[in-house]
């Protein structure tokens, strides 16, 4: 049973990507596939799903630094393409990658929180 927490508490628990219930057990067991069970405290994550939320919202933040930077170094300092997409091409996918881990934890200890999703947790 997920026990009340604050909205900083659920912000903070989602964002190390540990258990949204106590905080202490690691979310992921692989790069983004979330654990049935919390092994510190035993809370169900079977049913926590984020759908597309994680990949929508990265590709989108990520999107908008990646365009503005492209845009701002043609301008500014009229590189040719192929370095242009060179600097920017392994920034936009480091970004993308090591954006989609913590966005999902936090999107699921959210849930959690809030108690929002279809699992429909009830404390």
């Amino acid at each position: 049973m997920a026990e009340a927490s604050s909205l900083p508490t659920a912000i903070g628990r989602g964002l190390a990507c540990r258990c949204p219930n106590c905080g202490k057990g690691p979310l992921f067991q692989g790069l983004l596939k979330i654990r049935p069970r919390c092994e510190a405290c035993g809370f169900d994550l079977a049913k926590a799903d984020t759908g597309d939320g994680p990949a929508v919202f990265v590709t989108l933040g990520v999107g908008t630094v990646s365009c503005f930077g492209l845009l701002f170094t043609e301008l500014a300092f009229n590189l040719p393409i192929w370095l242009e997409l060179a600097i920017w091409l392994p920034i936009t996918a480091v970004l993308c990658v090591g954006g989609l881990r913590p966005l999902k934890s936090l999107l699921v200890s959210l849930q959690v929180h809030n108690k929002a999703s279809e699992a429909r947790y009830e404390g």
